[in-house]
């Protein structure tokens, strides 16, 4: 359980959504709500990040998130529960890439998870069925 990432996540709670954003307060994606966290808490990001469209790579079906996740993050075993802190990697549609992702606030009878999407400012979601069953990785922050 990582309580400090959930603290730091929560500090992100009201950013606009920006596409490829991060600066806490002004404007963020979800993929620059964990870029932000990782900052924090280890300085600079572990690369640069290059641009990306809406898509990620949808048309040509490129699991590039996921792959970059395995790179910089422990993944959680299939069927592992996931924990506090957890970054979650979700596939929005059946047949689709995996390209959003989230960060485990609580688990347990409540579970919940931050994130920012299109057209919304982060947020603290419950992790309900339909999220939950979308979830394809769990990974650990280092």
């Amino acid at each position: 359980m990582r309580p400090e990432v959930v603290a730091i996540a929560r500090g992100w709670i009201g950013t606009p959504y920006r596409h490829a954003a991060s600066v806490q307060g002004h404007g963020t994606d979800c993929l620059g709500l964990v870029r932000g966290i990782w900052r924090t808490l280890y300085g600079d990001e572990p690369g640069g990040v290059p641009p990306y469209t809406l898509d990620w790579g949808e048309p040509q079906g490129d699991e590039r998130m996921w792959a970059a996740a395995r790179r910089l993050m422990p993944e959680r075993p299939r069927g592992e529960v996931a924990e506090a802190g957890d970054i979650l990697l979700f596939r929005m549609r059946h047949g689709g890439i995996a390209k959003h992702l989230g960060v485990a606030a609580e688990t347990g009878d409540r579970p919940s998870f931050i994130h920012a999407f299109q057209g919304h400012a982060v947020v603290e979601s419950p992790l309900t069925r339909p999220w939950a069953r979308r979830i394809v990785a769990r990974f650990i922050l280092p």
